[in-house]
């Protein structure tokens, strides 16, 4: 099941730098469906009641990404995941971005 999330009330901070995704078997850097690398971003999640941490997966390289960094989200997508007995939550997102800070 896909679901799409409302971002508009929840502020994301990067709980670390991206790190790409690997192929389990080859260890080759995943791809997209552009032949866009992924890469998978630690993020803090806080807004209207909750306080968790995610991570996302995004088509291409988030640069500048340390600990508490803002970010802006575009296009969240949880979607959910079944292997075996296994099962959980996985999320994409069209876009991470830098939040510039206002002076």
């Amino acid at each position: 099941m896909r679901l799409p999330i409302d971002t508009g009330s929840v502020k994301f901070a990067a709980a670390g730098p991206a790190e790409p995704v690997l192929d389990y078997e080859t260890r080759a850097p995943k791809m997209d469906e552009h032949g866009t690398a992924l890469f998978n971003v630690p993020l803090f999640a806080a807004g209207t009641g909750i306080k968790d941490s995610i991570t996302v997966k995004v088509a291409g390289d988030v640069k500048g990404l340390s600990e508490f960094t803002m970010v802006k989200v575009t296009n969240l997508i949880a979607t959910t995941w079944e292997v075996g007995s296994n099962h959980g939550v996985s999320f994409r997102a069209d876009r991470i971005e830098l939040v510039k800070a206002n002076n």
